[in-house]
């Protein structure tokens, strides 16, 4: 099983730093700019987790991570090379499987050493979100968490999802399986039909 999560791990690292790739193209950055987006979309969220749970933080002794991060660095920069222009949405549909991985992922590892549902639900959070915060604000963008489309909400709902199911011992793998899908499919659901939620009268 610590195998299957690694390998959901790596996914969501290499899915994100895509989508930092993608920002990077669009920005016109130059090849350490591109790195270094690429770099902190895929591990700054999982970075705050573990400093917040005052765990080892989980790449400091695994490069593999970085492996995944430069493989999906180059692997985007051949296909830009190629296409030279993206389409508009493929950007947040990235983003939304990266998030869908990550806050299940996030969610998963709090409860693994303990945590109660809640705490390991805004650890979720954070670690699906973190890395493309920084990603938006080094990119001198406003951050998707915090406009647009429904975004926090849909980690918020495939953690309790997660460990709603994990309460009723269903299998580990079915559980993140369906948290994952739940995140990704509201994200996708809130971006077709434009999903908000309203506070202000403008």
């Amino acid at each position: 099983m610590s195998d299957l999560i690694h390998w959901f791990d790596l996914l969501g690292v290499m899915v994100f730093a895509i989508s930092g790739t993608l920002i990077a193209h669009k920005k016109h950055l130059d090849g350490f700019g591109v790195v270094v987006l690429a770099a902190v979309t895929g591990i700054g969220g999982g970075t705050l987790r573990d400093i917040i749970l005052d765990e080892p933080v989980f790449w400091l002794h695994d490069p593999s991570y970085f492996i995944a991060i430069f493989s999906a660095v180059l692997i985007s920069i051949i296909v830009l090379n190629q296409q030279k222009q993206i389409p508009s949405k493929f950007l947040q549909v990235a983003d939304a499987f990266g998030l869908a991985l990550f806050a299940v992922m996030g969610t998963q590892k709090a409860m693994s050493i303990g945590m109660p549902a809640t705490t390991s639900v805004i650890m979720g959070v954070l670690t699906g979100c973190f890395g493309g915060v920084i990603r938006d604000v080094l990119a001198g963008d406003i951050p998707l968490l915090l406009k647009g489309q429904l975004y926090a909400i849909t980690c918020i709902l495939g953690g309790i999802v997660y460990t709603q199911l994990m309460s009723f011992s269903i299998a580990i793998e079915v559980s993140m399986l369906f948290g994952m899908l739940t995140t990704l499919v509201v994200r996708l659901m809130a971006m077709r039909y434009n999903w908000v939620i309203h506070v202000f009268k403008y």
